[in-house]
């Protein structure tokens, strides 16, 4: 196997990250064809959970994926904490339908709400906001800003949103949330940080669940974690370059259900990447990769 260390930029900040690091790591699949991996965790990561982003690296580099069963998955933009008008702009990049915004950063919650609906407004009729807290809210916080936040949906012209993802930090909040309002609730964090996904399935704690190929261990394990769950999924990425987003792409397209359009576009975000052409939505869709890799 090859290995090359990589560096890519991110065009905007996402969550205080600039850039992303780690290293490809080049393999022979099944059919002789050169694969490609990517280990790429977070600085700050233990060692235990940084050995889940090897096992899916190794995955992907030895050509392991799945048969798919379908040609093409529907993935939704994604917003960061940016002002509303470029919040609507990048609301509809790549012709999504589907928008995931970022809450409960750097901004207050009248800001997050003038974003929502800026979004919702760009998206216009049949178009869905999800936001994302990553777990910043107590469980009376997320009560008051989800009900701002679906009100912001509706003066868009949405129904509401979609979901809310991880808007508190543990699993017993997000339980006690789950009771508390209508809007539902999607775990992220829960799921891919505990020695134990299905404790947040066991708490009836989400009503869906977020699969992020790498800090999960790969594509198998993460369909093996969906059949055990029994609730709807959601694949995302975990800010990868092209490379890694691929192996979400693959688990998206072997999944034997898929309700709910995948965070798979961060592409997007990406200002330099590890490939000659970034892996972005067209017309709010991600199909088959051949990956040039060029880092």
């Amino acid at each position: 196997m090859e290995f090359r260390p990589f560096r890519v930029e991110l065009a905007t900040s996402f969550r205080g990250v600039t850039s992303r690091s780690g290293v490809l790591i080049r393999g022979t699949g099944p059919d002789g064809a050169d694969a490609w991996g990517e280990y790429s965790p977070f600085d700050d990561y233990s060692p235990e959970r940084a050995s889940r982003w090897w096992r899916a690296a190794m995955e992907a580099a030895r050509g392991e994926f799945p048969a798919p069963i379908r040609d093409a998955v529907e993935v939704n933009s994604i917003v960061p904490e940016v002002p509303p008008a470029q919040a609507a702009r990048l609301a509809v990049a790549g012709g999504c339908r589907t928008a995931k915004v970022k809450v409960a950063g750097y901004c207050s919650t009248m800001q997050d709400a003038a974003r929502v609906e800026a979004v919702a407004g760009a998206l216009g009729p049949g178009g869905k906001v999800r936001v994302d807290a990553n777990g910043h809210w107590d469980v009376d916080d997320a009560v008051r800003a989800l009900t701002e936040l679906e009100l912001a949906a509706r003066r868009g012209g949405l129904d509401g949103l979609e979901y809310v993802e991880q808007p508190c930090a543990t699993i017993d909040e997000l339980a006690k949330l789950r009771r508390r309002v209508d809007t539902k609730i999607a775990a992220d964090e829960s799921i891919r940080i505990p020695t134990d996904p299905m404790a947040v399935v066991r708490k009836h704690a989400a009503d869906i669940i977020v699969l992020k190929v790498a800090p999960l261990g790969g594509v198998q394990a993460c369909l093996d974690l969906a059949e055990q769950a029994g609730i709807p999924v959601v694949v995302a990425s975990a800010m990868e370059s092209s490379v890694g987003l691929a192996a979400g792409i693959a688990l998206a397209r072997a999944l034997p259900e898929l309700e709910y359009a995948c965070g798979l576009g961060t592409g997007a975000l990406l200002a330099t990447d590890t490939v000659r052409e970034t892996i972005v939505p067209k017309n709010g869709m991600l199909g088959p990769v051949n990956l040039d890799v060029i880092a």
